[in-house]
């Protein structure tokens, strides 16, 4: 008895530091991934002249930084403007098209079915700077220069193989008895995709939403080339193109204060559909 008392207690005492030592790992991660952004929320904050300050806090805190980065002779806040219009609108088309693509190849029964699939994902496989000078020929051409559709365009063609993929995963995990039933109930085909499959689909559709969001927010090196407008700028190009008080100086102040104000709108969506995109990211595991 008093053995199996032992052994008890020592379980108990080996569960509960292996359960600290996973809240300590769980730490040490997140420690890691938010350093760098509180570092620059820190410098963001600080005086220009105590810029290259070491204090993990700033002394005085002072908002100079971000004055400057939305100073009307920066254009940030247009470039922020372009953005959230680059980002959304590649978010909706590449949704509508993926959306349709991914269903037709989970439900639709052709020849080369996979190898089309495989071709899909294949061409996300491009860096993006081996197709910067294509690129820039075909827009040139297109005189498309300075306009949306050169931002919008190159960044769909990025997000589209990923969406695809996901969301062909998703329906196809869904049974086909699901339309059926539907269609005995008198809808349609469509009506059976709308009302039944895409509201089953949601998780997987927000995951590829906010991913797609993301990478177009983000894109640096094809908005930098196919703009030369700074009212057409995306937040990212015109971020990396402050300049100092003295036109050579480098602003690293302002250029971390507009670094916050880029990756808030970002932090702001995740949050606040964390659990869909969970939900959409683990879905394939648990079913």
């Amino acid at each position: 008895m008093t053995m199996a008392t032992t052994t008890t207690t020592a379980t108990a005492t080996a569960r509960r530091y292996g359960r600290l030592l996973s809240y300590v790992g769980i730490g040490a991660i997140v420690l890691y991934c938010l350093a760098p952004f509180y570092w620059m929320v820190v410098s963001g904050l600080r005086r220009p002249s105590d810029q290259f300050a070491t204090t993990p806090f700033p002394n005085p805190i002072s908002f100079q930084n971000f004055q400057a980065a939305f100073s009307a002779t920066n254009g940030f806040a247009r470039a922020l403007l372009n953005s959230f219009i680059v980002a959304g609108t590649t978010t909706v088309f590449t949704l509508a098209i993926g959306i349709t693509a991914a269903y037709a190849i989970a439900r639709l029964e052709f020849r080369f079915k996979n190898v089309v699939l495989a071709v899909i994902i294949a061409t996300s496989m491009f860096p993006g700077i081996s197709l910067l000078v294509p690129l820039l020929r075909l827009f040139v051409s297109l005189d498309w220069i300075n306009t949306y559709q050169a931002l919008i365009v190159p960044c769909m063609s990025f997000a589209l193989p990923l969406t695809v993929f996901n969301l062909t995963a998703f329906f196809k995990q869904m049974p086909l008895e699901l339309e059926g039933a539907a269609q005995v109930d008198g809808c349609t085909k469509w009506q059976a995709f709308r009302k039944i499959i895409l509201p089953l689909a949601m998780p997987g559709v927000f995951t590829s939403a906010i991913l797609t969001f993301i990478a177009a927010w983000n894109e640096f090196i094809i908005a930098l080339s196919v703009t030369n407008e700074k009212d057409m700028r995306t937040a990212p190009v015109i971020t990396a193109l402050f300049t100092g008080q003295y036109k050579y100086d480098q602003p690293f102040g302002t250029q971390m204060a507009a670094g916050v104000a880029v990756t808030i709108p970002l932090v702001i969506g995740v949050l606040i559909f964390q659990r869909r995109i969970v939900d959409g990211l683990t879905a394939g595991a648990l079913k």
